[in-house]
């Protein structure tokens, strides 16, 4: 008993010298640091770390107190060379910080890790090939389960599409694209909210209804006003020149004051709520009420703007629910299950102050 106690002694000793010359090095700390610092086999931290498996409380205990020491971060490129899970998912997004790419960023995060996955975001500002290759090609080296893009943009889906990766790639995007093997879209019924937004309108009784569209180049922008001039030309509503704008509360106003000079609209749906503030700002400027004489629909529901003075009607898209759908589509695709049609969900017009039947 004498001799194994002190060779017992001998090996912990030993064990904790490694451990000593472990933390003082500059390579960060291993799994064997763990093992040996705690005392047990690397088998049993992995369990730990892991979650799997059965470890005595007070053995767990030892382990996590090591961990604590030795600042032990599991590797996860490591880990999912022999598992093929990473729990890693990649999210490459614009550098726009409107609401709608915004919130679908945040969703996405949030549902990621509700379904304990860890995300990567990169940032795109230039979205040629070139760049949209090297950020797929860095996630492939973080051992990434998939990767979601949010691609408000025409050329961001059109070179998703063409890439091709070996890992599933999710689309969240308004285009109306039909999803490949590699490449899954999640889209809002976009075109559908714009029609709602305008039918709207017919129904209280506008026959001149103009729109104020958001960049060129955004499938958003594209889609509800593609949405206003189905539903003029199917109520045979006459059609006022509609070009290519941007996303922003300027934007609106510099509109409301061509629409004001060119004669004044009874309705005009707006591509965005933020340029419908514009719309409303411009139009209290030169004195015309809303909605007595023009009535105003938005797009996103933006929280302020239930806020707005008067409140706005608007068309609301849910990006909770769409990064819940974005999520059950790559569990889909990493699985190899159900097909690849695209994921589209509804959207709602909500009804405020800022329309009424016009005057006669």
């Amino acid at each position: 008993m004498r001799a194994a106690d002190s060779w017992n002694d001998e090996r912990s000793a030993s064990m904790e010298k490694e451990a000593v010359v472990s933390r003082s090095s500059k390579r960060p700390p291993a799994m064997m640091d763990v093992a040996a610092l705690a005392g047990v086999s690397h088998q049993t931290v992995s369990r730990v770390v892991n979650g799997t498996g059965k470890v005595a409380p007070q053995t767990r205990e030892r382990v996590l107190a090591a961990i604590g020491e030795l600042g032990y971060r599991r590797n996860s490129v490591a880990r999912a060379l022999v598992t093929r899970k990473s729990g890693i998912l990649g999210i490459i997004t614009t550098t726009s910080v409107h609401y709608g790419p915004a919130s679908t960023l945040v969703a996405i995060e949030v549902a990621a890790r509700e379904a304990g996955y860890f995300t990567g975001v990169t940032a795109l500002e230039d979205f040629s090939r070139e760049s949209l290759t090297e950020a797929i090609d860095y996630f492939l080296g973080l051992a990434v389960e998939a990767i979601v893009v949010i691609a408000p943009m025409t050329d961001i889906a059109e070179i998703v599409e063409s890439i091709g990766a070996p890992v599933p790639i999710i689309a969240v995007s308004a285009a109306n694209a039909v999803s490949i093997d590699s490449v899954r879209f999640v889209r809002g019924d976009q075109l559908e909210g714009a029609r709602m937004a305008v039918r709207h309108l017919i129904e209280l009784g506008h026959t001149d209804i103009a729109h104020v569209a958001g960049p060129e180049g955004w499938f958003e922008s594209q889609i509800r006003r593609e949405g206003w001039l189905i539903e003029l030309r199917a109520a045979g509503l006459p059609i006022r020149e509609a070009p290519y704008g941007a996303w922003e509360a300027c934007a609106g106003f510099e509109a409301g004051k061509r629409l004001i000079a060119e004669g004044l609209p009874t309705a005009v749906f707006a591509a965005n709520d933020l340029i419908a503030l514009g719309l409303m700002r411009a139009f209290w400027q030169a004195g015309v009420s809303v909605p007595d004489e023009v009535s105003i629909v938005g797009f996103d529901d933006e929280p302020a703007s239930r806020y707005f003075q008067p409140s706005l009607t608007t068309v609301r898209q849910d990006f909770t629910d769409l990064a819940q759908n974005a999520l059950l589509a790559i569990r889909d695709a990493i699985n190899g299950i159900g097909d690849a049609e695209p994921i589209v969900r509804p959207t709602e017009l909500i009804i405020r102050d800022s329309t009424a039947a016009p005057r006669h």
